[in-house]
């Protein structure tokens, strides 16, 4: 028991505390109620997780309650819109209501509250009201209106119901207290004239209910136990509680207001007015552009609802607000994505390679694996040809010793394919490469089991064959904002931090698989990223966007450096130290880091490792047992040393993911186990010890990990 009270966030504590003393469990239900205003951003995901989370937990009805009381900013397209990325985030609601469902209940108790004097008709302009409440260390000032007579009041109501007003004539506010401590108390709207048709009621109103008294009057009706706020309606709960006391009945159900922190992020608007105008001014094509940040936009990007889903459960629910680093969220897709989305080539940025032995009119078919990750995921069968398309910089013609792709002179390896050799280039009047020459070993196919094919190389490249390439339209999409904080600059306009580079579309060519792809298909094209078919796409023309990429090219970058950019400052001419370095740093702190900082810090980390040598990270393997931290980061090192440069672990390297797998900690036995993956061989000769981990240790992870060695 003792646990599992530590793994309940406040408000489960807060509930489990209802059931004991006032709250039966058949009574509980929640609501999630977006304003139809707009749509849902990645913010809105946090509530929408706690809402339909807690319904979840406990067997408990959730409702999806429309709050729309304002049909001056409101429309269907927004509900639709709303539903849509619920479902799709894969949440069930047990009641799709509206609160302007209740128009005639509010407008009855309002005319109960006037009748009591606990409310009157106020005819001062919004000026003349906002002057006379007072601040924060100076009481409010009655309304001359305030002691209007009641059957006066009740007349100019209904009066303002029937529309004989114009707008900005009248207001209805409930009589409370102007010297009340809190602001919100001092006599707060009920009621305003809008003459604005609804997109569900039509002209059927010209009055219509303020948020303050819609909102808890509409959980009450619904029978809502616990309703669950961003912090910012923290000041509210007092009024909350005040409307509900004048209308609920004895013996039923009163809902408890509660708050918790936002979800803000880092690179990123959350404000829907501030959204809409970057739609308007034709900044992004749309509500679902994929560098939005709206669910809908994630959709057609290619983010996942389990990667969100795991995202908003990694944040947790807080009291106090923060800001997320955005780089967790696209780790939470790219682990996703990592185990799903089938491995395919594309080559973004073509030059032409020729190699000269190989027959002129041959089109082998050579095997593919779909994904290592997924046993049952298969294989396809990829054309190989004389002349091919890769990367063009995947080429140099002098390079150093730590360059692992091509060049004239050396080795490497096509995906799935042969080894060639760099033989010589054309160039064009200009001086750039338009053809490269090699030579290739026909001995050394992938997966042939010869000799040559088992020789040791340190590149890989991936390719398309040229005659049956498909051409694809490719969308690489970047961050919207260079600024971490857009809108936190009181002195300057958030649209100044626009990013000029957040779209880049090129012309590309994919293999012959994807001609059949649809959209919101998720692929990895390897080692460039992953990516998405998106809506535009048609079989004729097919259009991808980036999703993310393999890892985060963001996290050499500090925030003073991003924020030098946009400012057009000079950068700083200070050295800066070496990735391994910054490695070697980042072990000592990283086993006391809580879950969320440690796997933004494992994100750069994987980063970093990408521009480190094998040479640079084997004295680690010589690491202290007892220095966890420093193993650990020199394992992720080593992983991503290994499978960006397609080597086979030698015996230094396999000693030492073979201790660490012996090891007790667990965090180092899954980074073990996350190199395994790429060697069977390995892990056939120790499925005992695996089987043994798996039996022993309660993180999931790591018996997820088991699972799929085993």
């Amino acid at each position: 028991m003792t646990e599992e009270k530590k793994s309940l966030n406040f408000i489960e504590q807060l509930i489990e505390e209802d059931l004991k003393n006032t709250t039966r469990k058949e009574d509980l239900r929640f609501r999630f109620p977006p304003e139809p205003n707009g749509y849902l951003h990645i913010g809105h995901t946090k509530a929408i997780g706690i809402s339909f989370g807690l319904g979840l937990r406990y067997n408990a009805p959730v409702n999806l309650r429309f709050d729309d009381t304002n049909p001056a900013k409101e429309e269907q397209e927004y509900v639709d819109a709303i539903k849509k990325d619920i479902s799709w985030l894969g949440y069930e609601w047990d009641k799709e209501c509206y609160s302007s469902d209740y128009f005639d209940t509010l407008y009855q108790w309002t005319v109960q509250l006037i009748k009591e004097g606990k409310a009157y008709v106020d005819s001062q302009s919004a000026e003349a009201i906002a002057d006379q409440k007072g601040t924060t260390t100076s009481p409010g000032t009655n309304s001359p209106d305030r002691d209007r007579p009641v059957e006066e009041n009740l007349d100019l109501f209904e009066r303002m119901k029937n529309g004989e007003f114009e707008e900005g004539s009248y207001v209805v506010r409930a009589k409370i207290d102007m010297a009340d401590p809190n602001m919100l108390m001092r006599d707060p709207l009920m009621y305003r004239i809008l003459k604005k048709k609804h997109h569900r009621t039509g002209d059927d109103w010209c009055i219509y209910p303020m948020y303050d008294w819609t909102h808890g009057e509409s959980d009450y009706i619904e029978g809502v136990t616990h309703s669950l706020c961003s912090l910012e309606f923290k000041p509210h709960r007092k009024l909350y509680d005040w409307f509900l006391e004048q209308i609920a009945e004895e013996g039923k159900v009163v809902p408890k207001q509660t708050e918790f922190a936002r979800l803000n992020l880092s690179y990123t608007i959350m404000s829907k007015r501030k959204l809409l105008r970057l739609v308007e001014e034709g900044v992004v094509s749309g509500w679902d552009d994929p560098r939005m940040p709206t669910i809908s936009a994630l959709r057609r990007r290619g983010y996942t609802p389990k990667s969100i889903r795991k995202f908003v459960e990694t944040v947790g629910v807080a009291k106090r607000e923060n800001v997320i680093d955005v780089s967790l969220l696209e780790f939470c897709v790219r682990e996703d994505l990592n185990k799903v989305a089938p491995r395919v080539m594309a080559v973004l940025d073509p030059v032409k390679l020729i190699i000269d032995n190989y027959p002129d009119d041959q089109v082998e078919l050579l095997d593919a694996e779909n994904n290592p990750e997924d046993e049952k995921a298969g294989e396809r069968q990829v054309p190989f040809s004389k002349e091919l398309y890769i990367e063009r910089e995947d080429f140099k013609e002098e390079a150093g010793s730590k360059y692992f792709r091509l060049t004239l002179g050396k080795e490497v390896r096509l995906k799935n394919a042969y080894i060639i050799k760099g033989e010589s280039v054309v160039k064009n009047d200009e001086g750039d490469i338009i053809e490269i020459h090699c030579s290739y070993d026909p001995a050394s196919r992938s997966g042939s089991g010869t000799e040559a094919s088992k020789r040791n190389v340190k590149g890989t490249l991936h390719w398309v064959s040229i005659a049956q390439a498909i051409p694809a339209e490719i969308r690489v999409y970047d961050r919207l904002f260079l600024d971490e904080a857009p809108d936190g600059h009181k002195d300057k306009d958030y649209m100044e931090f626009l990013n000029p580079e957040s779209l880049k579309v090129i012309k590309g060519f994919v293999e012959p698989h994807l001609r059949t792809a649809k959209p919101l298909d998720h692929f990895q094209f390897q080692r460039l990223g992953y990516f998405n078919v998106d809506q535009d796409s048609t079989p004729e023309n097919l259009v991808f966007n980036k999703t993310v990429g393999l890892r985060d090219t963001w996290a050499k970058e500090t925030p003073k450096q991003k924020k030098q950019e946009v400012s057009a400052k000079p950068k700083s001419t200070k050295p800066t130290s070496k990735p391994i370095d910054e490695i070697k740093k980042s072990g000592k702190k990283y086993t006391n880091l809580p879950d969320e900082k440690r796997l933004n810090l494992r994100a750069t980390i994987l980063e970093l490792a990408k521009e480190v040598s094998y040479e640079e990270v084997r004295p680690l393997f010589g690491t202290a047992k007892k220095k966890i931290g420093s193993r650990i980061v020199a394992l992720m090192t080593t992983g991503v040393i290994l499978e960006s440069n397609d080597l086979d672990l030698d015996a230094d390297s396999k000693k030492f993911v073979l201790e660490a797998l012996d090891d007790d900690n667990e965090l180092l036995q899954l980074e073990a186990m996350i190199i395994l993956k790429r060697y069977p061989d390995v892990v056939t000769q120790h499925t005992d010890r695996i089987i043994q981990i798996q039996q022993m240790t309660e993180n999931k992870a790591l018996k997820t990990m088991v699972q799929e060695l085993l």
